[in-house]
């Protein structure tokens, strides 16, 4: 399953989110999601631990000005990699 998260992780209930994921999903942050990316915070430890692969929308991080304090650890995409991880997963979730 691909599970996308567009809203900052103060305006969502993070942990909910991963309580539906199961190991082998995906997750793309984008629009205001990629603040979970930042290094050092609570939501990025909790993406870190959880058993999915997690990546983060280049386009958003820069139009958000946040490319510096982007962890290290988040791989981060461009369009083609969002559709080819559409294309790897029959059902899509958007958080």
């Amino acid at each position: 399953m691909l599970f996308t998260l567009g809203h900052s992780p103060y305006h969502c209930d993070l942990n909910m989110l991963l309580r539906a994921v199961s190991p082998g999903d995906d997750l793309l942050l984008l629009q205001d999601g990629v603040i979970a990316a930042l290094e050092g915070s609570a939501a990025l430890e909790l993406l870190l631990n959880a058993p999915i692969s997690v990546c983060a929308l280049q386009d958003d991080i820069n139009a958000r000005g946040l490319a510096a304090q982007i962890s290290s650890r988040i791989r981060q995409v461009g369009y083609n990699e969002f559709v080819r991880l559409a294309v790897k997963h029959r059902g899509h979730v958007a958080w």
